[in-house]
């Protein structure tokens, strides 16, 4: 596997970790009165999704191995430029529901390097 590939699946993994660890133990709620959390959460999506345009540019069939990675480059674009737009609740969703399906994609692909 070359290494920038590599480096962006690693980046990719790590952003999905953090993202675990800052909202282990949390709420909904909680996300909505620590803005502190907030603006982890929309990094850490920025950075995911910035990770997987960055991979889809390099390697696209790797890219298309990965769930919702259209979907995941989208919400990146709307943190980016639609910050007054933020929907904290999608990004809570996502959290909850698709993060262990795109670890699951991470770590089979950075496997079959």
């Amino acid at each position: 596997m070359p290494r920038k590939l590599e480096k962006l699946l690693e980046d990719a993994r790590g952003a999905c970790h953090e993202l675990r660890s800052f909202t282990q133990g949390k709420t909904y709620e909680d996300l909505l009165d620590d803005r502190g959390l907030q603006l982890i959460l929309e990094r850490l999506f920025e950075v995911l999704g910035e990770a997987l345009f960055r991979l889809r540019n390099l390697d696209e069939g790797s890219f298309e191995q990965i769930t919702d990675g259209h979907r995941i480059i989208g919400t990146r674009n709307l943190l980016a430029h639609g910050y007054d737009i933020v929907d904290h609740e999608i990004l809570w969703a996502a959290v909850q529901s698709s993060l262990t399906p795109l670890e699951e994609d991470l770590e089979r692909l950075l496997n079959q390097g």
